[in-house]
C-alpha cells in the first residue's frame, strides 16, 4: 500500500534504547531457546536484535548472532543492517535457531519475503522462534510505527508456508493490551506456554511461535496468505 510508512535507523537507534534491559517477552523467549537446544552447542541468529539483550540471557553453548537497523556497540558477531532493503543474511552462514521477536509488525507489504529470507537460513533441523501481536485482543494496541497489522490466523497462515508451525501459545495474557508488569502476574505467566482455549483469543497480548524448516513433504506449494495490509478494523 502506498500508504506504509517505514522507519529508518534514524529512529530506531533511539527506540532500541528502550529494549536495553531484558522485558518480559524476551526472557521468556530465552527460555525457550534453553529448553531448544538442551545444553548443546548451537549457532543463533537473532533478526532486529536490538541492543542484542537476548545475548546476556543465552545459556553456555549458544553462539549468539545479531542483526539490526541500529547497532549500538559494533562487535563481530553483530551485523547492522536495514532489513527492509538488504536481503537478511550473515556472512552466507545457517543457523540451528533463529528468532525474530517484535519484528514482523513492522515489515509491512515484505512479511512473506522476509519469511522466505529466513527459512533460507534455518538448518534443516533447525528451529525458528517468532513473536506476533494479538491485534484480535479485547483491547488492542495500535502502536503508531506499525506498519503491518492484521489477525493472528493471516499471520500464521502466511508464516505456514515457509515453515511447519509445531507449536503456538500467548506470550502472556493480561486484560489491558500489554505485557505484564506486576512481580506475581509475571511470575504466574512466565512458565505458562499454552493457548487457552476462549481466553487466548481475546487476552493474549502476543504469540510465540516454534516453527521448523518444511520437510521434503511439504515441498508443493502452501496456500498463499491475504495480502500485506497496514490497518484492519479493532476487534
Amino acid at each position: 500500500m502506498d500508504d506504509v510508512q517505514y522507519y529508518k535507523r534514524d529512529l530506531w537507534e533511539v527506540e532500541n534504547l528502550k529494549h536495553a534491559e531484558p522485558h518480559f517477552r524476551l526472557r521468556k523467549v530465552a527460555r525457550v531457546v534453553d529448553r531448544i537446544t538442551h545444553g548443546r552447542p548451537c549457532d543463533l541468529l537473532d533478526v532486529g536484535c536490538g541492543p542484542a539483550a537476548l545475548a546476556r540471557l543465552m545459556p553456555p553453548g549458544v553462539s549468539y548472532h545479531g542483526i539490526d537497523i541500529a547497532i549500538h556497540e559494533p562487535a563481530p558477531n553483530l551485523i547492522e543492517m536495514d532489513i527492509l532493503d538488504e536481503k537478511i543474511s550473515f556472512c552466507d552462514k545457517k543457523f540451528d535457531v533463529i528468532v525474530a521477536q517484535g519484528i514482523f509488525e513492522y515489515v509491512g507489504l515484505f512479511q512473506s519475503q522476509k519469511l522466505a529470507e529466513i527459512a533460507s537460513l534455518l538448518k534443516e533441523d533447525g528451529k525458528f522462534i517468532v513473536t506476533y501481536q494479538n491485534f484480535t485482543h479485547r483491547k488492542p494496541q495500535i502502536y503508531k510505527l506499525y506498519s503491518n497489522v492484521q489477525s493472528p490466523g493471516d499471520f500464521r497462515g502466511d508464516l505456514s508456508r515457509f515453515f511447519t508451525i509445531e507449536r503456538c501459545f500467548a506470550v502472556s495474557h493480561n486484560w489491558n493490551h500489554g505485557q505484564p508488569v506486576r512481580p506475581f502476574m509475571k511470575a504466574a505467566q512466565a512458565h505458562l506456554n499454552v493457548k487457552i482455549p476462549v481466553l487466548s483469543p481475546i487476552l493474549a497480548v502476543d504469540y510465540l511461535y516454534i516453527c521448523s524448516a518444511r520437510g521434503p513433504g511439504d515441498d508443493r506449494p502452501a496456500a498463499r496468505g491475504p495480502a500485506r495490509h497496514a490497518g484492519m478494523p479493532a476487534a
